[in-house]
């Protein structure tokens, strides 16, 4: 017995994104329905001479069904089956001419060819060889009890369905196959980004690591000293600055276990101390070397070390995009430092400045990168599959001090990339 599949509501290329395309079963079947059913009873009457009562309702058990199988074809395909079956025998109850077919006559082949394209589209593999073996059988079967004898034509409904099922079967897996595809490349961008980020992060975290332990160092150090370098310590204040030393001891201590776990054999180069503004101006002179003409406005403000390595490696990868996508472009790289708006430099006193830059809108280092269209186009990319480090690493990067990110293409053809970077502790977060 041919085994039913789980129900399925959805109707015959339901999930195809152009609307015609989803109406087609329901037309086509409308179409055979309204055709085959008075075209059946016609040639029944008429050509076999079969009852007209009799008649009706074997083309209404014929061809109705086709609507039935946009949505439950295998369903459909059980009531054609029998009444497809019922027909013949009942064809051999009265006497028609040779030449007419038997004992499928062509309606019902047409009818059943649709019906096996909708079951190929629909059903397994399994499903559709059991629904062919039964065609055979049946048609093989009923060749015995031909009332003028067998032949090749009466194979026709057997071949041609045959057909249909293979037709249909292989744009169902070919359907399958690309809908599988387009699944796993989503599947496969989501992990590629998310990736990213983790890496990025990683590597960010191990540059912090650097900065931080340096400054956990130093007050190791001060606290260590201290009952050496300060005379006449009180008991209690030596032991708070032992304290003090052995907890930043141990901090560094968990750091280092930290960046143990983040490091990988690959990051040997990040052992050097992180770069800052002060090595802005190497990395733009040794750009402007390699690509062309880079003008470069530099900032000499004190940075907390954060925002300092922050600010390069935006620089960098800003100036590594313009290797890549825009040889030859002329450069602009600038560094500023930006006060509040509304803050006056003259007239207004120490406590009102230091107030109005410890507040959420304290001085932000503003990072400016921006190139102009490449004087010819380039002629491939300088590297095949990118790894989609740069604007992941940028916005983290500006995500971790508390600051913002703008970038994208100018009207011209260039590209801007824009960071404000806080400088207060209060904004950095």
């Amino acid at each position: 017995m041919i085994p039913v599949e789980a129900e399925r509501p959805r109707a015959l290329l339901a999930g195809a994104s152009r609307r015609w395309v989803r109406l087609l079963p329901w037309a086509v079947a409308f179409v055979l329905c309204v055709a085959l059913l008075p075209t059946t009873i016609v040639v029944l009457t008429a050509d076999y001479g079969l009852n007209g009562g009799l008649a009706s309702a074997l083309a209404v058990a014929q061809a109705a069904p086709l609507l039935l199988a946009v949505v439950r074809p295998l369903q459909a395909w059980y009531v054609v089956f029998v009444a497809d079956v019922a027909g013949a025998l009942a064809l051999l109850t009265v006497d028609f001419q040779e030449r007419l077919l038997w004992p499928f006559p062509p309606m019902e082949i047409v009818g059943y060819v649709g019906l096996c394209l909708a079951l190929g589209l629909r059903e397994r593999r399994r499903t559709l060889l059991l629904v062919w073996l039964a065609t055979a059988g049946a048609n093989v079967g009923l060749g015995f009890a031909a009332p003028h004898g067998t032949g090749a034509k009466d194979l026709l409904l057997t071949i041609l369905g045959g057909v249909a099922l293979l037709l249909g079967g292989a744009l169902r897996e070919r359907y399958e196959v690309q809908r599988r595809l387009a699944e796993q490349e989503t599947i496969s961008e989501a992990e590629r980004g998310r990736r990213t980020l983790l890496e990025e992060r990683a590597r960010i975290a191990r540059e912090l690591h650097d900065v931080v332990a340096h400054h956990m160092s130093v007050i190791t150090v001060q606290a260590d000293t201290a009952e050496y370098r300060l005379a006449a310590l009180p008991p209690d204040v030596r032991e708070e600055f032992t304290s003090i030393a052995a907890t930043a001891r141990e901090s560094l201590g968990e750091m280092r276990r930290l960046l143990g776990v983040l490091r990988n054999e690959e990051a040997h180069g990040e052992l050097v101390p992180q770069p800052g503004l002060a090595q802005i101006g190497q990395l733009v002179e040794a750009t402007a070397r390699t690509v062309g003409p880079v003008d470069f406005t530099p900032c000499d403000a004190e940075v907390p070390e954060a925002v300092g390595l922050s600010a390069y490696r935006i620089v960098q990868e800003a100036l590594a995009n313009v290797v890549r996508h825009a040889p030859g472009a002329a450069t602009h790289v600038s560094l500023s430092v930006a006060r509040p708006a509304g803050e006056q430099t003259d007239g207004q006193t120490d406590g009102q400045r230091d107030g109005q830059r410890e507040g959420p809108g304290g001085e932000r280092l503003t990072v400016l990168v921006v190139n102009e269209p490449p004087p010819e186009p380039p002629a491939g990319p300088l590297e095949v599959g990118g790894t989609g480090h740069g604007l992941v690493g940028m916005r983290e990067r500006v995500r971790l001090v508390g600051g913002t990110l703008d970038v994208g293409p100018l009207p011209d053809g260039g590209f801007r990339v824009a960071a404000q970077l806080p400088l207060t502790e209060e904004d950095i977060t």
